[in-house]
Parts: C-alpha cells; structure tokens; sequence
C-alpha cells in the first residue's frame, strides 16, 4: 500500500453525518419511485441490475453496523485517504454479499428507510473517535464515515447512468467529501508536486515525482469537474476517452495522470 501523506486532511464530523444521511435520503426517494421494470434495467457494473445496485447501497451504509460488532482495534493504523486502495480486493466478496438483500427485502424503498434508522440508532450509541475493524484497516468512526459519502455518491451516479431520465440530486457535502477524499488518493498514490490537480470547488492537490513549483501558474496542471473526477477515479470513465471528450484538461509533460487511475473499483 502507498505511503501514508503527512498530513492529512480534516473532516467536520458534523457536516459529514448530515452529508450521508443527505445523499441517503435522496437514494431512497428516488428508489420509492422505481417501477420494476427499471429496477431490472442493467447498470455499468457488470452483472448487477439497478435493484442489485439499491441493495448494494444499503449495504455500503450498513458496514458502519458491521465494523461495529467487531472488537475495536488497539489503535488506528491506516489514513481515509488510504481507503480507496483496499477496494478492488472486496470487489468480488461484495458482489455475491450484495444479491442477500434482493431477496430479503423485496421493497426496497423500506429497506433503505431501515437502513437510515438504524444507522441513526448506531451513531448515537457511539464516539466519532471509536476504532474500527475495517477492510481497509483500523480507521475512526468519524473517518469511516466519510469513506460512506464516497460510497453514496458513487453508487448515485451509477443509479442515474442506469435509469433514463433519473436525476437523483448530489448532496452538496457529499460530494465535496467524495471529491476531495479521492484526489487525496491519488496524492498519496503518487506522492510529488511536479502535477497540480484540480477539481473546483472541492480540491486542489499536488501528486507526482518531478521539479517542485513554488510561485505562479504550475507547468503541470490537471483539471476538471467532480463528477468527471469521480468517474475516472473509480474507473467508470477512461483518462483518454475524458480527455478527447474535453472533460478534462491537462497540459504539461507531467500532466498525463491515466496511468494512475482509476484508484478505487
């Protein structure tokens, strides 16, 4: 696993709580609107349907409970912007745990509903600063959850591609959580300040070996939209299909990061 940054960034507990629990609550009231039909459209995520995909969701929610059962950790041993890496290893564990709540909750609308109460519940019960036993290491409560948001967020774009005519709205936090906890990744992933990347409103970060700028415009500058960020991130959207589709802009000998992504699957 890449080295750890050496300083890293900040959360407000608060305004990540509410951004879960935000984009959560549009999932679902968008889901209660689905007919079956659309629930059985395909999705870009191999095999799943978009009824696969909701479940998949209220699962991604209710790791917090399941890292909970579990004993905490003597101490913390990974930082959030490490998460994405540990990803592409569940992908395979996480596809045959997601069909359990197809089956098991054919209404998927209250399943959500469930979901956002009992996480309600939980988080109550617990301290932000609480460890746990997460996939990717021992992690923070407060810091797991903003690894949710990315989730949410993700998974919310994925339900749109799926269903025409779909516009489930991004929370707002959400999604500068989900962009800034991934830009981080790839400045851990390619520790350097050679690349500026920027993804306005939400980030700026600086990644790859090569000469440092210290003043003025960097000689190598990477830039684009959140969304376009997060769907080359994780993958859904290829760096050189991004740039030919003007996407994304990049110039400078060093500005050609495709090779980096995508940092999580």
């Amino acid at each position: 696993m890449p080295p750890a940054r050496k300083r890293a960034r900040s959360y407000d507990p608060a305004k990540i709580r509410a951004a879960v629990f935000g984009q959560l609550g549009t999932v679902r009231e968008a889901v209660h609107g689905l007919t079956p039909e659309q629930l059985a459209l395909p999705t870009r995520l191999g095999e799943w349907t978009v009824r696969e995909l909701v479940a998949h969701i209220g699962m991604a929610v209710t790791a917090v409970h399941r890292s909970l059962d579990r004993p905490a950790p003597p101490k913390q041993d990974v930082q959030v912007a490490e998460w994405p890496f540990a990803t592409a290893a569940d992908s395979a564990a996480i596809a045959g745990f997601t069909r359990n709540p197809t089956t098991g909750h054919p209404d998927l609308g209250a399943y959500l509903a469930d979901v956002e109460q009992s996480l309600r519940t939980v988080l109550a019960e617990h301290p932000g600063s609480r460890l746990l036993d997460t996939d990717a290491g021992a992690l923070p409560l407060d810091d797991y959850l903003v690894t949710r948001a990315v989730e949410l967020v993700v998974h919310t774009d994925d339900l749109n591609a799926a269903v025409p005519g779909l516009q489930v709205p991004y929370d707002r936090q959400a999604l500068a959580a989900a962009t800034r906890l991934l830009a981080d990744a790839l400045a851990v992933k390619a520790p350097g300040g050679s690349t500026e990347v920027r993804v306005p409103p939400y980030a700026v970060v600086q990644c790859v070996e090569g000469p440092r700028h210290t003043r003025g415009t960097p000689p190598n500058v990477v830039e684009t939209d959140p969304l376009t960020w997060l769907r080359l991130a994780t993958g859904r959207l290829a760096w050189p299909d991004a740039v030919q589709e003007a996407k994304v802009s990049a110039s400078g000998e060093r500005a050609d990061i495709g090779y980096l992504l995508p940092l999580m699957s």
